[in-house]
């Protein structure tokens, strides 16, 4: 008997979400394991660890709700250029670049411009400044056919390298290499609470949520978008502009990334580090492609992402483990969740009669 691959033509949703289920069960028998093994706890009380880091109190929550929020907003920032196959791994540093722009203007505005102009300012700006980044990648791409995936990773480097410098003009107090809670006297520049602080994130992300699931799929450039991601001989063919396609997608792409930014720096954290957006710019990418580009499938990946990295956090925590044991959970899950899309694409076809035939 032997065995060999074959890609699947089309598979049920079900079937695939039933595959991915079975990958998060398995994801969390191992985490159980490891940590029975570091820890000598008994696995009920590490499941009950996890579910408690993600919802375990009404504040953990709304912590988690907006964590998800920050997720798919970034996420759904990519889903346009990955739809049209120009790989833009740069939402990092579009990210760091919006929030760097609503640091700007929190900081030099203060006292000098009423709130809601700053406000009005860093939203404008924030924009403005993610649409730049990501915009920059795809001229070059547009007009030389550079590699856009090395380009927008390389930006990502620079932004990084700009807030660093940033914050050591900035900090406060000089020496600390910190720039601290900005306006924290006198509030300027912090977005208004919507109900509590968590809540304006999450109606922001299902407002985009909405928003890009009736663009992608009903708009005009949504058809143009996935044409282009067909064949961009195909798209020349039928008289589209292809040139125009990729540099207004990025630029809004580019433009909803730098909103998540302004987001984390005046509504959540009101602060700028290079280590803001805790890599939620690169997690974007995954949630993206695992919910196949559906902006409403998005959701649920998200929340499942940030469900067990804040249950991977909690379990370290608890059990006094250093942060490096949640980050190999972590890797665990993420491990998981990306090793069952192989079984989704492909299957595994037996053929008994192998050994027969050859004698």
């Amino acid at each position: 008997m032997s065995f060999h691959l074959v890609k699947r033509t089309e598979i049920k949703k079900v079937k695939a979400w039933a595959i991915r289920f079975a990958a998060i069960l398995l994801a969390l028998l191992l985490c159980g394991i490891v940590t029975m093994i570091c820890t000598g706890d008994n696995p009920v009380s590490i499941f009950a660890t996890i579910f408690k880091g993600a919802f375990g109190t009404q504040r953990k929550t709304w912590i988690t709700l907006q964590y998800l929020a920050i997720l798919q907003i970034i996420a759904l920032a990519l889903t346009p250029a990955f739809r049209m196959r120009f790989w833009n791994i740069g939402g990092e540093g579009q990210l760091l670049m919006g929030g760097l722009s609503a640091a700007a203007c929190m900081i030099t505005l203060e006292g000098k411009l009423p709130n809601a102009l700053v406000i009005l300012l860093m939203v404008v700006t924030s924009l403005l400044a993610g649409a730049i980044w990501g915009v920059i990648p795809a001229l070059f791409k547009a007009k030389w056919n550079t590699n856009e995936t090395l380009a927008t990773l390389m930006m990502n480097y620079i932004a990084t390298q700009l807030v660093a410098y940033f914050t050591i003009v900035w900090e406060v107090p000089k020496g600390s290499g910190k720039i601290g809670i900005i306006n924290q006297n006198s509030n300027t520049g912090w977005l208004p609470n919507v109900g509590n602080k968590y809540l304006l994130s999450i109606i922001v992300a299902l407002i985009i949520t909405v928003f890009m699931y009736i663009y992608l799929q009903y708009s005009k450039h949504g058809y143009e978008i996935a044409v282009v991601g067909e064949s961009v001989e195909t798209a020349r063919y039928v008289g589209i502009n292809v040139e125009k396609v990729i540099i207004r997608t990025m630029l809004l792409s580019g433009a909803l990334c730098g909103l998540a930014g302004l987001l984390l720096v005046g509504g959540i954290n009101h602060t700028i580090t290079t280590t803001i957006s805790d890599g939620q710019g690169f997690t974007g990418v995954m949630v993206s492609w695992l919910a196949k580009f559906n902006p409403i499938e998005m959701i649920f990946t998200s929340l499942l992402i940030i469900f067990m990295n804040r249950g991977a956090g909690e379990i370290s925590t608890a059990f006094e483990l250093n942060q490096s044991f949640a980050d190999i959970l972590t890797g665990i899950i993420l491990f998981s969740i990306i090793g069952c899309e192989f079984f989704i694409r492909y299957k595994i076809s037996f053929n008994k009669n192998a050994g027969k035939e050859n004698n």
